[in-house]
């Protein structure tokens, strides 16, 4: 069994270095030196200079762990990027594919990327005239566009903080690459905003709070949304498009075996009328079954309307056990198989748009009620001491849950769940304040935190998890105060 192991690992390399021989055949000499440059940082110098062909660069990649059979994708973006689109068949891509992953698999770093594309506007005249304004500093050899800027870069004239070089010579032979260059400054201090914003949000203390969201992306509890969340120098997403977005309702009050969720429509009415206020469109979905629950998730992941809103909201009003909700049909749902329909891979019109779930569901075992506050979450005391992930590994994702992990959370029966309503009121006041959506979940977190049953004894505390790499502010509806 072993040697057929062996044996069918040796057939699969040598079918897939057979496809890099293809893809290799299809390219050019200057192909191969598109390759080349945009490769620099990843791969040595030394290598690279050493390549002449796109095999030897292959070679490179594959002994740099930047290309194997189970990751192809870094080659599929230097394809896309020179233009081969029509090669990325060999590695099972698709152009559309490629560009659904590069915000979350991408290499290539935008000072690289800047390069190139100037490099493809600088004609044989625009180049000339380049090296004849830094004759006295440059080699007296033959140079395409790439290798002049690439020697730049080599000689220190140029590197990602320090353009200046650059701009002085498209400002006297090609003033339209400005353009290109001051995007780049732009783009390059939004990354850097985010990243420092990833940072301050990984060393936040959690305090062994459970984490919701998946590795590698980090968690906000209750006690980790404070003011750093809203700092001035954050950038926001864009909100400006023909529509917000949508916002999809599960409203589920009636079950097989489980009680009925009473006041539950207090809280689908004010999330329908909040949201619309907002500028969604709103969709609500009454005692939806497993089956039915799996025909909303389809239909919405593939909804055309994505593409031209801004946003995306999902709430779900039932009962649940831990890191999961039921259908009306007592079906146990987890919640990452409800957020997973919404990444970019599987709705490409969500791509880089904030998609926010909303939580108001049971916890598992009842605690015993009081006579008009029901139960929604499990006894802390029979708590499992982890929760799954949640929300899957990439960024621009939402969840708000009623309550932390292990922790009641209440629905009165006449007037609806303190969190709905705290959320929903919150809304109403702090949009037109222009505040941003962590601020407003801290605001619901401190006023939820705060109420108690009649008897004085039952607390509620919500937890968002969140990997929006943004500030999230809704434009202030026209009709503002009217609410």
């Amino acid at each position: 069994m072993k040697s057929q192991g062996s044996s069918s690992d040796k057939n699969c390399k040598v079918s897939f270095r057979k496809k890099l021989l293809i893809i290799d055949s299809n390219l050019e000499v200057k192909d191969v030196e598109r390759l080349k440059f945009l490769c620099i940082g990843l791969v040595p110098n030394k290598k690279l200079e050493k390549s002449s062909s796109a095999s030897d660069v292959f070679e490179h990649l594959l002994a740099e762990d930047l290309l194997s059979e189970g990751d192809s994708f870094f080659l599929a973006e230097l394809l896309y990027i020179i233009r081969q689109k029509k090669l990325l068949q060999y590695l099972d891509y698709t152009k559309e594919k490629v560009e659904q992953l590069l915000p979350i698999k991408g290499k290539i770093s935008l000072f690289r990327n800047l390069l190139y594309e100037l490099s493809q506007s600088i004609d044989s005249e625009n180049l000339k005239e380049m090296i004849f304004l830094l004759n006295d500093s440059l080699p007296k050899t033959e140079m395409t566009s790439l290798s002049f800027l690439a020697l730049l870069e080599k000689q220190d004239k140029i590197d990602e903080d320090n353009l200046t070089c650059l701009e002085d010579l498209c400002k006297v032979v090609v003033p339209k690459l400005l353009r290109n260059i001051e995007k780049y400054k732009r783009e390059k201090q939004e990354e850097s905003c985010q990243n420092k914003y990833a940072r301050s949000n990984g060393n936040r203390a959690t305090n062994g709070a459970p984490s919701l969201v998946s590795r590698g992306m980090q968690g906000a509890s209750a006690n980790t949304l404070n003011s750093e969340t809203s700092t001035k120098w954050a950038p926001t997403y864009r909100m400006n498009r023909d529509h917000r977005g949508l916002c999809v309702i599960v409203n589920n009050h009636s079950f097989i075996s489980l009680g009925d969720r009473r006041g539950t429509h207090k809280d689908a009415e004010i999330l329908r009328g909040v949201f619309q206020w907002l500028g969604f469109t709103v969709h609500i979905y009454n005692d939806v079954t497993k089956v039915e629950m799996e025909k909303v998730l389809q239909k919405q992941k593939s909804n055309p309307a994505h593409a031209d809103g801004d946003c995306f909201v999902f709430c779900i009003l039932t009962h649940g056990e831990y890191g999961a909700v039921y259908s009306s049909d007592e079906a146990l749902i987890p919640i990452r198989e409800i957020t997973s329909h919404f990444t970019a891979l599987q709705c490409p019109g969500l791509a880089e748009k904030p998609k926010l779930f909303f939580i108001q569901a049971c916890q598992g075992e009842k605690i015993q009620p009081s006579k008009s506050i029901e139960a929604d979450a499990l006894n802390p005391e029979q708590a499992p001491t982890s929760l799954q992930d949640s929300i899957p590994v990439e960024a621009d994702f939402l969840l708000g849950l009623a309550t932390v992990p292990g922790y009641v959370s209440f629905r009165h029966v006449e007037e609806g769940s303190w969190y709905i309503q705290s959320l929903c009121n919150h809304l109403k006041v702090l949009v037109p304040r222009q505040e941003d959506i962590l601020s407003i979940l801290t605001a619901v977190n401190d006023d939820v935190s705060r109420r108690v049953d009649k008897q004085g004894t039952k607390k509620q505390m919500p937890q968002p998890a969140f990997t929006l790499r943004k500030k999230l502010v809704f434009p202030v509806p026209l009709d503002a105060l009217s609410l």
